[in-house]
């Protein structure tokens, strides 16, 4: 193949001389893997792989797709894209990593030098996902400590004594909704007001990356108890939420929801984005966890069969997760719709003793609202709806399942609304934010995983003092993740999930991808699987790795990008005055010119194609889409005062000077 002749000529000089198995190499090698820690048992690992694959994004990710998105088709076109593009990458990156036993920057290095970057990007990418991640650890620490009360906090509004009555904030919202913006975050009106820090989320914040830390602390020896714990308990929640959610009135209805197909979604390419796109974080790849993970392994182990177990496990896990927030959704929608019957036909009531003509007179029982189905009452509705004048609304069943809400809404606004629904609330909602932590944990260990064992791989002075990297790391991590503790934290929060690693990401495994098809070669990558495990995987995944895992990439690549040249940034601001969730305030959250500027007042350089000023509210994470872009195209990146220049003096100015200067953004629509 004339491509591949091409990257084989390119890359002769060091890839003659390698051998991907660790098995066949120098001594010093052999030494480096009889030195290296190793997994106790393999539920260890098993329980390790799973515990970072399956995270907070299978809970209120999965069903919010499956939900927007057809339903029972959306998920046989997520089975789809997981067994041809999904388990084929899971597959190599775990071969990959127990083969040569290093993490990331180790395991590209040895393939050549020249890919080291691909390694550094990873953990560039795991440090900017473990800064936000943790706050929602934070997040759920928080409502965890205040699901120890009777009634929840968040069951009722707070009266206002200087009116003697509700909180208007609240009453014109909703009690969940005002204790999640108002008592929990204590959010500002937009971005741009920082406000100041949150001292109850700083708290929550340190308490999280302390967890972090002391269960890291002495590596894989230390985590993986953490992780019998922290990888089985939300599978036990979720099962026992699921069994309380089947005796819930309209538990079916939801149920029923989420498995109806849409076929007609498949012919919308948004939707096979989407369903790619989940697939791909779902499995955790390009982060180099899973290499990291694997890398302590022994190289006889069967990663073929560990790639399709944590594979399936992950899938079943998001299916669990949906049967559970749609029979939670399925009863919230139809205790809504029960209350909204109940309201119109009080409001019927005082329609008939004022008015002496009465054609819409209701068939029903007009004085016992319980005893009245929603099929009926739409029915009737639908037949007189002429007659009855705007104070009388439909109770659309239907139109309740479809306000779906994902993320943080799900999890603190949708589901603590019917925790406190139900009797012995502060049980079930203890329950479920003891498992948001430890779903959260397992999948952070996998995250600074990513992060500590490729740097010391590649470096000894940070190998011999472990303990050290840890803490600094957890205490550097902590301090950067102040910026998510001001009032605005939660809009920071949402862009760097929003933005912070999916074009990175798909970058990373791009570049895996092309490393090992195009510049080691399958064959070979094949021959050292099956030194290792004494038998050749099908030869179907030469042609995945080479031309089908690599097209799919690079056409979510092409379609990430276009989406977002043609539909401008936004995010959600809640406005104190207005009580509302309003969309339309843009973001620079990416950018696709290579020359973005800012700055009359001074600017910094933050790459060799554009500048940056962090202000009290700026967006500096632009800068990080191409850093990772260039780190892998040119190593010279990673020299030392490029990278003190363009890491830390655009960190924040205040560092240096004292203060943040208001930053310049207004031609890009944020004023």
């Amino acid at each position: 193949c004339p491509m591949q002749d091409k990257f084989t000529q390119r890359f002769s000089n060091t890839q003659s001389e390698t051998q991907l198995t660790a098995a066949t190499g120098s001594n010093g090698a052999e030494d480096s893997a009889a030195d290296r820690p190793a997994w106790d048992s393999k539920i260890q690992y098993v329980l390790a792989q799973v515990g970072f694959s399956v995270g907070l994004g299978n809970v209120w990710r999965f069903p919010y797709l499956c939900h927007q998105n057809g339903g029972g088709a959306f998920m046989l076109l997520y089975i789809f894209l997981l067994l041809i593009v999904g388990v084929p990458l899971f597959f190599m990156e775990l071969a990959a990593g127990q083969s040569i036993r290093q993490g990331s920057i180790g395991v590209w290095k040895h393939i050549s030098p020249k890919l080291e970057g691909i390694g550094y990007s990873s953990c560039v990418v795991c440090f900017y996902v473990a800064l936000y991640y943790n706050v929602i650890i934070a997040w759920s620490l928080f409502y965890l400590g205040n699901s120890f009360q009777y009634p929840l906090p968040w069951h009722h509004c707070p009266t206002d004594l200087t009116i003697n009555g509700t909180v208007k904030e609240c009453s014109s919202s909703s009690p969940t909704s005002y204790f999640w913006f108002r008592k929990a975050l204590n959010i500002t009106n937009s971005i741009e007001e920082s406000g100041e820090f949150n001292p109850i989320m700083t708290g929550c914040l340190l308490a999280a990356w302390a967890i972090v830390s002391l269960a890291m602390i002495k590596g894989i020896k230390s985590s993986a108890r953490v992780m019998y714990f922290s990888s089985v308990f939300p599978y036990v929640v979720l099962f026992i939420f699921l069994i309380r959610g089947l005796l819930l009135d309209g538990a079916m209805d939801g149920i029923t929801y989420m498995f109806y197909p849409r076929l007609e979604i498949w012919g919308n390419v948004q939707v096979w984005r989407q369903a790619a796109t989940q697939v791909f974080f779902a499995l955790g790849l390009g982060y180099g966890s899973v290499i990291a993970y694997s890398s302590y392994n022994p190289v006889q182990n069967n990663c073929h069969r560990d790639a399709l177990m944590v594979s399936c496990i992950n899938f079943m896990t998001s299916v669990l997760a949906s049967l559970v927030v749609f029979v939670v959704l399925g009863f919230r929608a139809k205790t809504t719709a029960l209350h909204c019957v109940a309201e119109n036909i009080g409001l019927l009531n005082l329609k008939m003793a004022n008015e002496s003509h009465q054609p819409w007179l209701p068939h029903f029982n007009m004085t016992d609202p319980s005893s009245v189905s929603i099929p009926a009452y739409r029915e009737w509705y639908s037949q007189y709806r002429s007659f009855l004048g705007p104070t009388i609304t439909d109770c659309n069943l239907e139109e309740e399942m479809n306000k779906g809400v994902e993320g943080t809404g799900l999890a603190f606004i949708a589901f603590t609304e019917v925790m406190a629904l139900f009797p012995g609330s502060p049980f079930w909602s203890s329950l479920f934010f003891l498992m948001l932590l430890n779903l959260g944990l397992s999948t952070m260990f996998g995250t600074m995983q990513g992060i500590l064992t490729p740097l010391m791989d590649n470096f000894s002075l940070l190998g011999r003092h472990r303990t050290l990297l840890t803490v600094s790391s957890c205490a550097l991590g902590f301090l950067i993740g102040l910026l998510f503790t001001q009032r605005s934290g939660n809009y920071f929060v949402t862009m760097f999930d929003d933005y912070s690693a999916t074009l990175p990401l798909v970058i990373v495994v791009i570049f895996e991808t092309i490393s090992v098809a195009w510049v080691y070669g399958t064959d070979r990558f094949l021959d050292d699987i099956e030194i290792m495990l004494k038998w050749r995987p099908p030869v179907v995944y030469k042609y995945l790795w080479k031309y089908v895992c690599l097209l799919a990439m690079v056409g979510l690549l092409a379609a990430s990008l276009l989406r977002m040249i043609f539909k401008r940034p936004t995010y959600t601001a809640w406005n104190q005055q207005t009580v509302r969730c309003q969309t339309g305030y843009e973001l620079v959250a990416v950018s696709v010119k290579l020359n973005l500027s800012c700055g009359q007042e001074q600017p910094r350089p933050l790459s060799p194609f554009h500048c940056l000023e962090l202000g009290s509210g700026s967006i500096w994470f632009a800068h990080y889409i191409f850093t990772i872009t260039y780190m892998l195209l040119f190593r010279k990146y990673l020299n030392k005062e490029i990278f003190r220049n363009t890491f830390f003096s655009n960190l924040c100015p205040s560092l240096s000077e004292k203060r943040c200067g208001r930053p310049c953004i207004t031609h890009l629509g944020l004023q």
